[in-house]
């Protein structure tokens, strides 16, 4: 289970990289577009659309690699207030549904995607193309942070019963 768990870490970073690439694109064609309107009063009618959509993909692509690193959103001050022993049932209660909420997510977008497929159904603002393409990762990203969860778990059965001390910001 360690070296799976390990090659999907990379493969989260990888992830991550491409995310952070796809912000410092998203940077440059909104400056680019800023400039471009202020000097020749034209710029790219699609550069909103985008980036719209590349902070769709970037939250994608982070949200398993921040579950990963233990940066996803916590409630930490409550773990830290109870007893190790509770904070640690807390932190195994919390891989569960996330796991099940994982599922869920994975079922129901799943569905959506061979739904819009199926319809051809279109986006339809200065670019148009079928729907089913934005869909599609969600499904994806949520297989992976549902692998994740199983992960979390897996590794918090094999550790000391307490509370995970990974980006714990108080206490």
């Amino acid at each position: 289970m360690n070296k799976i768990s390990t090659l999907f870490a990379r493969l989260f970073d990888l992830f991550a990289a491409v995310a952070a690439l796809l912000l410092l694109a998203m940077v440059a064609v909104v400056t680019a577009d800023i400039l471009l309107r202020n000097a020749v009063g034209i710029g790219f009618s699609w550069a909103n659309e985008v980036t719209e959509y590349a902070l769709y993909i970037i939250t994608l692509l982070t949200a398993p690699w921040l579950l990963r690193r233990g940066q996803h959103v916590r409630i930490d001050i409550a773990l830290v207030t109870v007893p190790p022993r509770m904070a640690w049932t807390m932190e195994a209660m919390a891989d569960i549904v996330g796991l099940a909420a994982s599922l869920v997510l994975i079922w129901y977008g799943a569905i959506m995607t061979v739904q819009s497929a199926r319809l051809g159904s279109l986006t339809i603002k200065n670019l148009v193309f079928p729907e089913w393409w934005l869909l599609a990762p969600l499904p994806v990203c949520f297989a992976l942070i549902a692998l994740e969860f199983v992960f979390r778990f897996s590794r918090l059965l094999g550790a000391p019963r307490t509370r995970r001390i990974e980006a714990t910001s108080v206490g």
